[in-house]
C-alpha cells in the first residue's frame, strides 16, 4: 500500500486544479500584458483568480499579489518592509522556530547591524508573550511570525501579539508567514490586524512554483524585485499564469470544502496519536494536542534514528519526513526541537507525519503496523 505522510513538504495537486492548468498550458497561453484579444482572456481569469482568493480571505482584491511561492513572499513582505521604513529604527522580532526563509533573510540584515530579537518558545513550540511585550520597543520596525509551524504544528497566539503591539502604542508592522496555516485552520487577516500575510499553492493542493502576498492596503513596503511593474511593481515579471489559475482553483474548493476537510484532518490526526500510543511504547509527541494544526503531528521514537527509521518506512512505500523539507539536508538536527528543549535523544529519534484529505484510516492502520514492526527493529540493532 502507497501512503504519502509529507503533506507539511508539498501535497498531491487536486484533479480539478490539473484540469484548469491544463487549459491555461495548451489554450490560454497568451501573455496577460499583451494588448491583443489572448492577453486579456488571460487577464480576465487572474482578476477572477485574484477575486476568488480575496474574498476566501476576506480582503480587497488589490491587496493580493501573486508570487513564485512562499518564499518569495516571505522576502518581499520582509525585506519590502525593512527597506522602506529603516529610517524609523533598526529592530526586528521573529522567533526561534521560523521557516528558513524568514530566519536567512533577517540573518542577512543582523550582518548589515539591525538588531533582531529571536523569541523563545516552550516545550509545544508557542511564543512567549512576556518575553515578547519586554523585547518590543521603540525602534522596533517589523515583528515576524509563522502562523502554523512547519514542524510540529504550534498555533502562535498572534491575536495576543497584535494586542500588545496596539497596547504598547508601537509602529511595528505584524508580517505572518501562513504557509501552513491556510486551509488547515480558521483565522480573519483584517480582525487580527495583519499587516502583510504569505502563502504558498502547493501546501494546498496546488501547483508548485506560485504563491501569495497579501499587503495591506497603505502599508509602506518598498519594491525588491525590479522589471516589467506586474502586481503593481511589488513582483515584477511575466505572471506564471497557469500557477496563477491553479492556485485560485484551490482555493475555490476550500471555500466549499475547506471546514468538513478540516475536521477530516483532525479526526485522521487524533486517530494515528491513539493508534501510535496503543502499539508503540518509549514515545515522546513533540505536538501539542491542543493549540496545534489539524494536519502535523511530530512524535520522537527514543532509541531510533529519525533518518533510518524513515527510509524503513520508504521501504514499505510510507513517506513521512524528519522536519523541514528545506533543511533536510542539514546534519545538526532540528533547530526547531532544539529551541523546543528536547534532548539529543529525543531530537535524533524524530519523525514527522503530515495528514491530506487523500490519506484513510485503513493507511493509518497500515502505518501503525509497519511502524511497530521497524521501531523494534532499529531499537534490537542499537540496543544490542
Amino acid at each position: 500500500m502507497f501512503v504519502y505522510l509529507d503533506n507539511s513538504a508539498t501535497t498531491k495537486p487536486r484533479d480539478e486544479v490539473i484540469d484548469e492548468m491544463n487549459i491555461l498550458l495548451r489554450e490560454d497561453y497568451g501573455n496577460p500584458s499583451s494588448l491583443h484579444r489572448m492577453g486579456l482572456k488571460v487577464e480576465k481569469k487572474i482578476k477572477r483568480g485574484r477575486d476568488i482568493i480575496s474574498k476566501y480571505l476576506n480582503v480587497k482584491s488589490s491587496e493580493i499579489y501573486f508570487t513564485s511561492g512562499g518564499t518569495e513572499s516571505n522576502n518581499i513582505a520582509i525585506q519590502g518592509i525593512i527597506e522602506a521604513n529603516k529610517n524609523k529604527g533598526n529592530h526586528i522580532i521573529t522567533s526561534k522556530i521560523e521557516h528558513p526563509s524568514v530566519l536567512n533573510i533577517l540573518k542577512n540584515y543582523e550582518q548589515k547591524g539591525f538588531k533582531i530579537t529571536y523569541l523563545d518558545v516552550d516545550e509545544y513550540g508557542i511564543i512567549d508573550l512576556n518575553q515578547f511585550k519586554d523585547e518590543l520597543l521603540e525602534d522596533t520596525i517589523l515583528v515576524s511570525l509563522m502562523m502554523v509551524n512547519n514542524e510540529v504544528g504550534s498555533i502562535q497566539p498572534l491575536e495576543k501579539v497584535k494586542e500588545i503591539i496596539n497596547n504598547n502604542k508601537s509602529n511595528a508592522y505584524l508580517h505572518v508567514d501562513g504557509i501552513q496555516a491556510l486551509g488547515k485552520i480558521d483565522f480573519n487577516i483584517k480582525k487580527m490586524g495583519i499587516d502583510s500575510f504569505s502563502f504558498s499553492a502547493h501546501k494546498i493542493h496546488g501547483p508548485k512554483g506560485v504563491g501569495c502576498l497579501y499587503i495591506r492596503d497603505g502599508l509602506n513596503i518598498k519594491s525588491i524585485i525590479f522589471g516589467g511593474e506586474q502586481e503593481k511593481g511589488i513582483r515584477s515579471g511575466t505572471e506564471n499564469t497557469p500557477g496563477i489559475i491553479g492556485l485560485s482553483k484551490a482555493i475555490e474548493i476550500l471555500n466549499s470544502e475547506g471546514n468538513s476537510e478540516k475536521k477530516y484532518l483532525d479526526d485522521l490526526k487524533n486517530y494515528f496519536i491513539e493508534k501510535v500510543k496503543e502499539n508503540i511504547s518509549d514515545i515522546k509527541i513533540n505536538t501539542a494536542y491542543i493549540n496545534s494544526a489539524p494536519h502535523i503531528v511530530n512524535i520522537s521514537f527514543i532509541n531510533t534514528k529519525g533518518e533510518v527509521l524513515l527510509h524503513f518506512l520508504e521501504s514499505d512505500d510510507i513517506y513521512v519526513s524528519t522536519g523541514s523539507a528545506c533543511s533536510s539536508k542539514d546534519d545538526r538536527g532540528s533547530y526547531v526541537l532544539k529551541s523546543m528543549g528536547l534532548k539529543n535523544v529525543e531530537i535524533e529519534s524524530a519523525i514527522r507525519f503530515s495528514f491530506s484529505i487523500y490519506n484513510t484510516k485503513e493507511q493509518i492502520d497500515y502505518v501503525i503496523k509497519k511502524l511497530k514492526l521497524r521501531v523494534e527493529e532499529i531499537r534490537d540493532i542499537m540496543m544490542r
